[in-house]
C-alpha cells in the first residue's frame, strides 16, 4: 500500500515535470515528485511497536524507533522546500527579463 503511493506520487510528479508549460507549474510538480521521498522514508522508518528513541537513565531499553530515518527525512523536507524556494525565484526573474514562464516560448526567444 506504502510503495503504491510513493510510486503514485512519483509518478504523478515526473508526469507533471514533463508535460509542463510553465515554470511555476513545473516547480510544484517538482515538490510532488519529492513528495514521494518523504512518504518513502517515514514508511522505511515505521515499525510497529517501536518506542521513541528517548531513554533516560536506569529505565529499561524498548525496541526504539530509529532517529536516522527520522533525521533523513526532516533533511529532505528542508532541501526541497529550499530547491522550490530557489526554483520559483528564479522563475520570477525569467519572468521578469524575459515577459514569459513558458519553457517553449524561452526557447523560441533564445534561438
Amino acid at each position: 500500500m506504502l510503495s503504491a503511493l510513493v510510486g503514485y506520487l512519483f509518478i504523478i510528479g515526473c508526469y507533471g515535470i514533463v508535460t509542463s508549460r510553465n515554470l511555476v507549474h513545473l516547480t510544484l510538480c517538482l515538490s510532488v515528485a519529492q513528495s514521494s521521498t518523504y512518504v518513502l522514508l517515514l514508511g522505511v522508518g515505521f515499525r510497529e511497536g517501536d518506542a521513541v528513541p528517548v531513554v533516560q537513565p536506569g529505565e529499561p531499553v524498548e525496541p526504539l524507533a530509529d532517529p536516522l530515518v527520522q533525521a533523513l527525512a526532516l533533511t529532505d523536507i528542508v532541501v526541497g522546500a529550499t530547491v522550490s524556494a530557489l526554483l520559483l525565484a528564479l522563475a520570477v526573474q525569467v519572468h521578469k527579463t524575459r515577459g514569459t514562464v513558458d519553457p517553449n516560448e524561452l526557447v523560441a526567444q533564445h534561438g
